[in-house]
């Protein structure tokens, strides 16, 4: 591909990676639905007693599993979406081809031994993996490869659900809350190449057939679809208590390694699912056999808490899989419990009502406590949509799912992954959203005031040479201050076509009268007269007189500089940092002391000595290296290799535990050094920096210095 390259633009090149991210996360999610789905059917065959085959499958292979993420990929267990937010969040964790590959079998064994969580979770990291993987191959900016992970994680969901979709919103609802047009593309193509392919090649997956199930909305539904969301918002706030809780309670247990954990799950749920079979269902068929209403309320009942307590127990022990499977099968189930009440009572009361039919709140409770759980409700309504392409069901979903939302968030705000992230001890930063500065930009803030301008007295020849003289394409022209015509390039060719005389004066070939603002045009105006009139550049004046011109690239210099709360002059300006890597310490000091890090050979004395000031202090130590790139070149954009630059901050990090002193790091690609620095005081709160200096000491015994910042 690298050989491609030249040949590509960048557009080209995203579509050609989005559609290779959807067909390997296809292909892995099919991979991962026929294999589970092979052993599932392989345990249930009558080869021996269910009571001894169900715990020693779930022993065997959930030991096995938990084996396989020890020894090749710790960062496999669990979920494996806080994994991603914390990547996409610039925290050094591993995300390639290695984590993909153990993600895959350790879920095959896990789920195929009985353990009761899903499967679409780990499609997510393993398509977010495989595009990590992608990125390292081929040279790309630490922008883009977050837009690469977001594909690939949108491509795994889309796969795994068969919903496109779906895939989509999920990582900008949960995963990237923001996003550009060329992510936003990438993550669409990926996700409908990956679930193309997961549809040819895997048949429906987790999509219901409806057939003629009854679904529909009467005013009778209205109050049960409220009580629905309440108790799934309830419950779902229980659920993810409950797994925090459960992880705790495994933590707990030093003296038992990952695959005895995980084994010990399995163990548990063989048992269960001896004296209840109905647990030993996977996801998919027990969501079925809910949805069509054909069990009692006794066995719903024992079905929900049996699934419940073994998914809190499964994914407790650090065992692989997700929690999006589970979920939609314990909102079918609290659905069909509440239909039940509605029925009973209309019915006991003798009441003219009829409610609506089963199916529809255990559909509508599928994607309540989906909501409830994820905190990802817009995801929650089109993922089971997207299961039953059925529009009856959108206004049930909306009340349901919103509602459970609202009631969730206000009994423990904040996402599921998150919180598992903080309980790993991972605090990721919230990045600040611009509130449309630019549109309080005027014409002033935008126009260039040094002006190259014609006179008016000059005559097509001397225009000529003017224009040659200059890489602009048009110019003012002006009598004294007074701005009469514009002339452009497309003037000066007409004008030869034509053959005009040399001599001829220039006011003769201009545009008489050109369309003009005042300074205080706001930026809406100026961009519709630019946009209306299909020109490139527009005058600036005052009283007749020009004080200035605006270009399209004068427009998007300035909302940068409003952005980044810069006021700069004309000419190029230097963007602000990008951070591209980072590594966090506990926060335990009583100040911050900054260490630029540039030069691999002075960094050793550096650290011994920043570590000596900042434990005498009690202070954390802040590393940064800069990576400079020139003003041409967007920070976000750039290329860069970062191999160095981590091997330092590793080291920092390892002598700065060996002395009991908390170490931070950062690298971050930038125009400016000495404005880097700046931000990294203001945002680091900065108490105390030591600072190197390469070359030759004009005084003996100084090689560094030091500021006190008060």
């Amino acid at each position: 591909m690298k050989r491609l390259y030249p040949f590509l633009s960048r557009r080209r090149v995203a579509i050609l990676e989005a559609c290779i991210i959807g067909l390997v996360s296809g292909l892995a999610a099919v991979a991962l639905k026929q294999g589970v789905e092979g052993l599932i059917q392989w345990r249930s065959e009558p080869i021996v007693s269910t009571w001894l085959l169900f715990p020693t499958i779930g022993l065997i292979g959930g030991w096995l599993s938990g084996w396989a993420i020890q020894q090749f990929a710790p960062e496999t267990s669990g979920s494996g979406i806080p994994h991603i937010k914390a990547v996409l969040g610039y925290v050094p964790m591993a995300l390639n081809l290695r984590v993909a590959l153990v993600k895959l079998v350790s879920t095959l064994l896990a789920l195929g031994s009985g353990l009761s969580l899903g499967r679409q979770g780990p499609t997510v990291q393993i398509g977010a993996a495989l595009a990590a993987q992608l990125s390292h191959w081929v040279p790309t900016s630490p922008e883009y490869r977050r837009q690469l992970i977001s594909a690939g994680a949108a491509a795994g969901l889309a796969a795994g659900f068969n919903a496109p979709i779906s895939g989509i919103l999920f990582v900008v609802e949960e995963l990237l809350q923001d996003f550009s047009g060329l992510t936003l593309g990438s993550a669409i193509l990926a996700s409908f190449v990956g679930a193309v392919v997961s549809r040819l090649l895997g048949g429906q997956g987790l999509n219901l057939t409806m057939g003629t199930l009854p679904v529909g909305l009467g005013l009778a539904d209205l109050p049960f679809l409220v009580l629905l969301g309440l108790m799934a918002g309830v419950l779902g706030t229980l659920f993810n208590r409950g797994i925090f809780a459960s992880l705790s309670f495994f933590r707990r247990m030093k003296g038992i390694s990952l695959p005895g954990r995980v084994g010990l799950a399995g163990l548990l749920t063989g048992l269960v699912g001896i004296w209840l079979p109905i647990a030993a269902q996977d996801n998919t068929g027990l969501r079925e056999f809910l949805v069509t209403g054909e069990a009692g309320w006794q066995l719903i009942a024992v079905a929900f808490l049996a699934k419940f307590g073994l998914t809190l127990i499964a994914y407790g022990s650090g065992a692989p899989g997700g929690i999006f499977a589970p979920t939609l099968v314990l909102g079918s189930a609290l659905g069909c419990l509440v239909s039940f009440l509605a029925q009973g009572i209309y019915g006991g009361l003798g009441l003219p009502l009829v409610a609506a039919s089963t199916t529809t709140y255990a559909l509508t409770g599928m994607g309540a406590f989906f909501s409830a759980v994820t905190r990802v409700p817009i995801t929650a309504i089109v993922i089971v949509f997207e299961m039953t392409a059925n529009f009856n069901l959108v206004l049930p979903l909306m009340i349901g799912a919103g509602i459970a939302y609202l009631i969730s968030e206000r009994v423990a705000s904040g996402s599921v992954y998150s919180g598992l992230l903080r309980w790993q001890g991972i605090e990721l930063e919230a990045t600040p959203t611009a509130t449309n500065p630019w549109m309080n930009l005027t014409a002033a803030d935008l126009m260039q005031r040094r002006v190259e301008t014609l006179s008016s007295q000059m005559t097509l020849q001397e225009a000529m040479e003017a224009f040659s003289r200059s890489h602009h394409r048009g110019f003012p022209v002006v009598d004294g201050r007074r701005l009469v015509g514009i002339v452009t390039q497309s003037d000066l060719g007409a004008a030869k076509v034509q053959a005009r005389e040399a001599a001829l004066p220039l006011t003769q070939i201009m545009t008489p009268h050109p369309v003009t603002v005042n300074p205080t045009a706001s930026l809406t105006q100026v961009l519709h007269l630019l946009n209306q009139l299909k020109i490139s550049r527009l005058p600036v004046t005052q009283e007749g007189k020009l004080v200035g011109i605006i270009t399209r690239g004068d427009i998007i210099r300035a909302e940068s500089d409003q952005v980044s709360g810069q006021a700069n002059p004309p000419g190029p300006q230097a963007s602000p940092s990008y951070p591209v890597y980072q590594i966090r310490g506990p926060a335990t000091g009583q100040g911050r002391l900054l260490l630029p890090l540039s030069d691999p050979n002075s960094a050793p004395l550096l650290l011994q000595m920043a570590l000596a000031m900042a434990k005498a202090q009690q202070y954390e130590v802040e590393c940064l290296h800069v990576i400079k790139v020139p003003r041409s070149v967007p920070p976000p954009e750039a290329t860069v290799d970062l191999r160095s630059a981590r091997r330092l901050l590793w080291r920092a990090e390892r002598l700065g535990r060996q002395q009991g002193v908390s170490v931070h790091g950062q690298i971050r690609v930038a125009h400016e050094v000495a404005r880097t620095l700046l931000e990294v005081i203001k945002e680091r709160h900065i108490d105390l920096i030591l600072m190197g200096c390469n070359g030759r000491p004009r005084r003996q015994g100084g090689c560094w210095g030091r500021l006190w910042i008060r």
